[in-house]
């Protein structure tokens, strides 16, 4: 294979995971976790703003990359991001989660449009 070519499976990766979504990606993530650091003990308005502001963040990655970015997996695995980061914070996202009447797994399904 010539240099600079990608194989046929990577370039099919390449196709449906363009460097530009995921530069993206990672820079929504990263602006959510160094927002969180200064989250830990606060109460649940300020940490749901921040819920917010990523998954809104990530809806507008989503609609600059045609509206059908982010597969099923890689949907799960955004939302487990989330609940993680907030997890390593010592957010407890059941007890938060509950206390808006949401289920675990609800936490970014008001704002998510991806």
């Amino acid at each position: 294979m010539a240099a600079g070519t990608l194989d046929p499976e990577c370039a099919c990766m390449a196709e449906l995971f363009p460097e530009s979504l995921l530069t993206a990606t990672d820079s929504v993530l990263d602006a959510f976790e160094a927002e969180l650091a200064s989250l830990r003990g606060a109460p649940d308005e300020p940490v749901l703003a921040a819920v917010e502001r990523v998954v809104l963040a990530l809806n507008a990655v989503n609609d600059e990359h045609g509206g059908d970015a982010y597969e099923t997996g890689e949907r799960e695995q955004l939302c487990d991001f989330i609940d993680e980061a907030l997890t390593e914070q010592g957010i407890d996202v059941v007890a938060l989660t509950a206390r808006q009447g949401l289920g675990r797994y609800q936490l970014t399904d008001r704002w998510r449009d991806w």
